[in-house]
């Protein structure tokens, strides 16, 4: 398969048209003759069959990586090029434009092989396009796969490319996607400004509960990008899409928008676990189940006292394993610990499970498990919560004084909904 820096190699089609080799991944699906019948149509859809005049004519910068797929599972890139759209630029987000690079992973610019479109790396000299990468630009389009967690970082490059194209007067296209978490459960606590990074750039909580477009929105109407300036944005919304939905209710494909990040439930699960990152507790990495499943060589995973106790009838579901990461953390060691699964309810509270999970993991494993304090601040948003869980304080009560903010978040939020509730 090769590396970005090869470029995208293309592939002969039945009727002699090429593709780009993002759709000849091993994760890419087979695509059908005819469009399947899906409750939901993604924005990238709802461009090419009735919007078409908004790229016509333009030379497009593509912000995208393999997740940006119609529903029958053709990618926008490859769309685009099939009705003779010109796209002059690629731009890579974190694990590149075929998500294949592991999380900080630097990415390479390169030029596509065959099609000869430059691919510009947002995810390594520069996170933000430059001015002489958009020279050539006339309208940014926006296609990559959320999953509605605020430390994943796309959602911190869709924000700094919002920022390049209002520096450059050039106007940004953001064709929505369904959060996969859905549209009603926010949790966290919402980042303050002294923890802003790249793995958390707008004062949001670790659950959102908002499309990409909505946050996009959000974030031109409050001011958030770097010196208030204002993105000239257009949102291309869904059909179909609800707030209540779960992932299984929209029809569409789930196309990892990472290599870890496997399946929706991963994307569920990840929003308790990845606090495990700033700990030398292994976060799965390097397992058939990232995130999903938790442990180390010194972590006993069926202590009804310890991890196990996580579980709750009707929300959680836990089971002791034993597993040897292929890498990462503990490669090639066998650790003992748990595998996670969540049924998304109306009283799921993920951020509040990540708290237990490292309460319990302080109670049982004592000395042995060290949390760099630093690193879990910036993922949780939080700077007090460590010492609070050192000294005893329930996940209960350090998450209760995240809530008054939160509900004023919610109203906030609700201003910039596209899509109803049910």
């Amino acid at each position: 398969m090769g590396d970005c820096q090869k470029g995208i190699h293309l592939s002969p089609r039945s009727l002699g048209r090429l593709i780009p080799l993002l759709l000849l991944l091993p994760l890419s699906p087979t695509l059908s003759s005819s469009l399947p019948d899906h409750p939901v149509r993604v924005g990238a859809d709802v461009l090419l069959e009735k919007r078409l005049s908004v790229v016509r004519g333009k030379r497009i910068g593509l912000i995208t990586n393999q997740s940006g797929r119609t529903s029958s599972g053709e990618h926008i890139l490859d769309a685009l090029l099939r009705r003779g759209i010109h796209v002059t630029a690629l731009f890579a987000p974190e694990h590149g434009i075929r998500g294949t690079g592991e999380a900080g992973e630097a990415v390479a610019d390169s030029i596509d092989a065959i099609t000869h479109i430059p691919i510009y790396s947002l995810y390594g000299r520069n996170r933000k396009p430059t001015p002489s990468m958009l020279a050539g630009v006339d309208m940014l389009l926006y296609d990559i796969q959320d999953v509605g967690a605020r430390f994943y970082t796309y959602v911190s490059t869709l924000g700094l490319c919002m920022e390049a194209a209002a520096g450059k007067g050039v106007p940004i296209v953001v064709l929505d996607r369904p959060d996969p978490l859905g549209g009603l459960l926010t949790d966290g606590p919402l980042l303050p400004d002294s923890l802003r990074s790249f793995v958390g750039k707008f004062p949001l909580p670790v659950v959102y509960a908002l499309t990409a477009g909505e946050l996009a929105e959000m974030a031109n109407g409050e001011g958030w990008l770097t010196g208030g300036v204002r993105a000239d944005l257009t949102v291309i919304p869904m059909e179909g899409w609800t707030r209540a939905m779960r992932w299984d209710d929209t029809g569409l494909r789930w196309s990892p928008p990472s290599p870890n990040i496997r399946t929706p439930q991963a994307a569920l699960v990840y929003t308790a676990t990845c606090y495990l990152e700033a700990t030398n507790v292994s976060e799965g990495r390097g397992t058939e189940s990232p995130f999903q499943i938790i442990g180390a060589p010194f972590v006993d995973g069926r202590d009804p006292d310890g991890l196990l106790s996580l579980s709750h009838p009707g929300a959680v579901l836990v089971r002791d394993t034993v597993f040897t990461p292929a890498s990462s953390k503990f490669s090639g060691e066998k650790c003992s610990g748990v595998r996670i699964d969540f049924i998304m309810s109306d009283s799921l509270r993920p951020v509040r499970i990540g708290l237990r999970i490292l309460s319990l993991l302080k109670k049982t494993c004592k000395d042995s498990f060290m949390v760099d304090r630093a690193g879990l601040s910036h993922l949780l948003g939080d700077p007090e919560a460590l010492g609070l869980i050192v000294r005893g304080e329930s996940p209960d009560a350090i998450s209760a004084r995240w809530e008054p903010a939160l509900a004023a978040f919610r109203v906030r939020a609700s201003m910039y909904h596209i899509y109803p509730e049910r």
